[in-house]
C-alpha cells in the first residue's frame, strides 16, 4: 500500500483558494472511482511552518502512470486545474510505502 501526496507551493495567500479548488478537482476523482478517500491541507500564513502549501493525500495499491492505455481521465478535472495553476509557484508529488505492521518481526 503507498501513500501518494501532491505538494503544491502557492503564491503568497493563494493557500486557501488552491486547496478549495484542489479539493474539488480530487472530489470529482474519487467520484469517478480514480481515487480513494482523500484529504486536502494547507498552511497559508498562520501557522507555524513552511506556508503557502496545499497538500492532497490518499491511499493506493499500487502507484499508476495516469497516461497508462485504458484510464480514460474524467474531463471535469481539467477545469480546477486551469484554475488554480496561475496560482502556483511550484508542485511535486511524493510517495511512500506503508508499513504492514503484520510483517513485522516479534
Amino acid at each position: 500500500m503507498y501513500k501518494i501526496r501532491r505538494v503544491y507551493k502557492t503564491k503568497p495567500g493563494e493557500a486557501a483558494n488552491v486547496a478549495k479548488l484542489v479539493y474539488k478537482q480530487a472530489k470529482i476523482y474519487q467520484d469517478a472511482g480514480h481515487r480513494s478517500e482523500f484529504t486536502v491541507s494547507y498552511n497559508g500564513y498562520t501557522l507555524p511552518g513552511e506556508t503557502n502549501i496545499v497538500i492532497l493525500e490518499w491511499c493506493d495499491e499500487k502507484i499508476m502512470s495516469p497516461s497508462r492505455p485504458g484510464n480514460n481521465i474524467p474531463p471535469e478535472v481539467y477545469e480546477p486545474a486551469a484554475q488554480y495553476r496561475p496560482l502556483l509557484e511550484s508542485q511535486h508529488i511524493e510517495f511512500y510505502e506503508m508499513l504492514d505492521p503484520s510483517t513485522m518481526d516479534d
